[in-house]
């Protein structure tokens, strides 16, 4: 993780000082635990408590001792045990290392989750007023970039909150599936410890017990979780793609809030680009690519080995922080998206008429005409239209002028009705059904 795309309250999530923190914490719940079952002295647990809660860990103290030891779990011991003195031997009573590592992990994932959680909430927020704003806002809308039938704006609005909305759903199961603690021992078998130790932790840390565990939590839950925010950085791409080409300068229908003393370019002052959503598909790439290396994490040697550590201690805080960043990013884009509704009209209308092809494609056929006859009379007239935009970028031929002249349509349509396929309103008059379906209302 960088600065640049980085927000504090994630960030620190991920530092040593939290990381430390909920190390003693998993332990000292661990001393309780030992306590009450008699194996440890209660004062001892006690003084754990009382002694390192209060303390403030030294990372550069516990970074000397591993440089010596190797082994940072055992540095962050040693360190603890200058601070709590003699009772500190009670510490890690039939523990292994990654059943503090592990559980510690899925702690900062859940807490990470419950942030980009707030993320999506606040996201989903700004897609709703815009989805409001603009329900009624007709633009064309493109099958494979070419203008095909109208929309809304507000429709796609709200395709893009029905979408979040998804993802959503989605980290919850995935903060769910990852909240597990494991206080099992070193294969996983309790021999050392009791499983009621693991019961105590669990719940005082706010995870679920974990069913069985090796020497780690399995990490088919990491998969999942990871492989859940790729699947979100895939749905920012995909609006942020979306808002990259209603900016373009043949289209602008939509573009970033451009503030006052924003340079778009060091070399032409005239420029203002789609930085912010172009970012966001870079970002999107990278929060994709922690993915892969968390589903190959699964597969480890017998009860553990530690290929997946390194993986992630770069994944863990690197996916969420760029995640995190990414949503508020969304956000700020959507808040303050620029909309041009007149725009969008004249872009629709620059085909003269052609959005209305099927309505006269559908009226041939229901009025005798086979569909193969019907499609050549309606695409015969559309060409000429094409032809005309293809020289000189809008046109000057009109689809409806077009099929009134034209013979063969005439014999199966009045002019009446050919004029009545022609209502802009036929393509919006499911709008309040979708919107309804999408949110609940009206």
């Amino acid at each position: 993780m960088i600065p640049r795309y980085s927000r504090p309250e994630m960030v620190a999530i991920w530092s040593p000082e939290t990381k430390f923190r909920i190390w003693f914490e998993i332990e000292a719940h661990a001393c309780d635990a030992l306590a009450k079952l008699g194996v440890i002295p209660e004062a001892a647990a006690k003084t754990i408590w009382e002694k390192g809660g209060a303390a403030t860990f030294d990372v550069a103290r516990i970074d000397e001792i591993e440089r010596e030891t190797k082994h940072d779990v055992i540095a962050f011991l040693t360190h603890l045990a200058e601070i709590v003195g003699p009772d500190a031997r009670f510490v890690h009573q039939g523990m292994t290392s990654s059943d503090v590592l592990d559980t510690c992990l899925n702690v900062q994932l859940t807490r990470a989750a419950d942030l980009l959680l707030a993320d999506l909430d606040a996201l989903l927020a700004a897609l709703k007023r815009r989805a409001f704003e603009h329900k009624d806002t007709v633009c064309i809308g493109r099958s494979h970039g070419i203008h095909a039938e109208p929309v809304t704006f507000g429709l796609k609005m709200a395709e893009a909150y029905a979408e979040f909305d998804r993802c959503r759903t989605r980290l919850l199961a995935a903060r769910a599936e990852i909240a597990t603690c494991a206080i099992s021992g070193a294969v996983g078998t309790f021999a050392n410890i009791d499983p009621r130790v693991e019961e105590h932790v669990a719940e005082a840390m706010g995870l679920a017990v974990e069913p069985v565990s090796t020497q780690v939590i399995p990490r088919d839950r990491h998969a999942m979780f990871f492989a859940t925010l790729g699947v979100i950085a895939s749905s920012i791409e995909r609006v942020a793609t979306e808002v990259r080409h209603l900016q373009r300068t043949e289209v602008l229908e939509a573009e970033e809030y451009f503030s006052p003393g924003q340079k778009g370019s060091s070399a032409m002052p005239h420029k203002r680009n789609p930085v912010l959503t172009e970012n966001l598909t870079g970002l999107a790439r990278m929060v994709r690519a922690y993915a892969m290396p968390a589903m190959e994490n699964v597969a480890l040697w017998h009860e553990r080995d530690i290929s997946h550590s390194s993986v992630e201690r770069m994944i863990g805080p690197d996916a969420t922080v760029t995640l995190d960043f990414a949503l508020a990013r969304l956000t700020n884009v959507i808040d303050k998206l620029m909309v041009y509704p007149e725009r969008m009209l004249a872009n629709m209308n620059r085909l003269g008429g052609l959005v209305h092809s099927q309505r006269i494609l559908l009226a041939l056929t229901q009025a005798g005409v086979s569909r193969e006859d019907a499609y050549r009379l309606v695409q015969r007239n559309a060409m000429k239209v094409w032809d005309s935009y293809q020289t000189q970028g809008s046109s000057d031929v009109d689809f409806l002028e077009e099929l009134l002249k034209d013979a063969d349509v005439r014999v199966a349509l009045p002019e009446e009705e050919i004029r009545a396929r022609f209502d802009l309103g036929y393509h919006t008059k499911a709008v309040d059904t979708i919107f309804a379906r999408v949110f609940g209302e009206g």
